[in-house]
């Protein structure tokens, strides 16, 4: 998914807890690694699970399994709802138990449940580091 200006810009304000540009910084590079990995047979689910975060998050438009275009769905609970606050908590909550309640994740998607925590503590909690490393313009 390529990032635009205007993507970024309809993100909803409630939605974030850190500033709009190191959002999209992270964001544009999650989407940048995971794009070097598709189709990949030992690909590391890391970069995914924070680009699957973020989409979430902006409220992005995806493509289905048959190629409408529908809301992104949140990383933990597949809903395809907007982003909102309480939404986010929940899923944030759920995110926190993921490889609990879904060990076959671990197994069969090394790194998803750490980069959807990382993206929500991060961009939502305020309470962890950037959930990787990005040069951030200024």
């Amino acid at each position: 998914m390529e990032v635009t200006e205007s993507l970024l810009a309809r993100v909803p304000v409630g939605n974030l807890r850190v500033p709009r540009a190191e959002f999209g910084a992270l964001w544009i590079e999650a989407e940048r690694l995971n794009d070097e990995q598709t189709g990949s047979p030992d690909a590391d689910w890391y970069p995914a699970a924070v680009a699957v975060t973020c989409r979430w998050l902006a409220g992005a438009m995806a493509q289905d399994g048959t190629g409408r275009r529908t809301l992104a769905p949140s990383p933990v609970t597949r809903r395809r709802v907007r982003a909102y606050e309480e939404l986010i908590e929940a899923e944030y909550l759920a995110a926190e138990q993921l490889d609990v309640r879904r060990p076959d994740l671990v197994e069969h998607r090394p790194g998803w449940c750490e980069g959807i925590r990382a993206t929500l503590r991060w961009a939502w909690r305020r309470a962890g580091p950037r959930p990787m490393a990005v040069i951030v313009a200024r």
